[in-house]
């Protein structure tokens, strides 16, 4: 099936501005996999995953790492072993029930989720910088009601996320 056909027989709906969304997404995909790639000699992507998730959420639990990786929890204690053997993450007591170990970024983590949140915010800056001056507010003004539109609910997930604040 055609979907630009598709598209196009939904009110309000243009093929190009689908197109254009779809190419900038590519763009911002481009981005993030460089990304990624600047430090796959240090962590792999559940590891990249699991310090972007406590960086945007803050302290986890085992469970709530296996939950949001979508493996068992013996599979996220030995991303997190691993992590916590390079220096990436620090195990604590959880201060409201002790049953549980808390999970939390490192400073050596925190230069390393920064590093990576920085390369994509200079990569974005950059492209956006080589736009007309004139076309940036209406960028910005696009994107944030796209962003709206969906509800307003990115990803966590390191892989995909360009960290972007709230």
């Amino acid at each position: 099936m055609d979907t630009s056909d598709a598209l196009n027989g939904m009110p309000g709906f243009a093929g190009r501005e689908v197109d254009a969304v779809m190419k900038a997404a590519d763009v911002l995909l481009r981005v993030v996999a460089k990304s990624v790639a600047e430090v796959e000699d240090t962590v792999n992507t559940p590891q990249l995953r699991v310090l972007v998730l406590i960086h945007s959420r803050g302290a986890q639990n085992l469970g709530g790492v296996a939950a949001e990786l979508g493996v068992h929890a013996s599979n996220a204690t030995r991303i997190c072993d691993r992590l916590v053997v390079a220096g990436l993450l620090e195990r604590r007591d959880d201060p409201v029930d002790r049953r549980y170990v808390r999970l939390e970024l490192s400073g050596k983590g925190q230069d390393l989720v920064q590093t990576v949140l920085e390369h994509r915010r200079q990569a974005i800056a950059e492209v956006i910088s080589r736009m007309p001056a004139g076309k940036r507010p209406a960028l910005a003004s696009a994107l944030e009601a796209f962003a709206s539109a969906a509800g307003g609910q990115g990803t966590s997930d390191g892989r995909f996320t360009l960290g972007a604040t709230k």
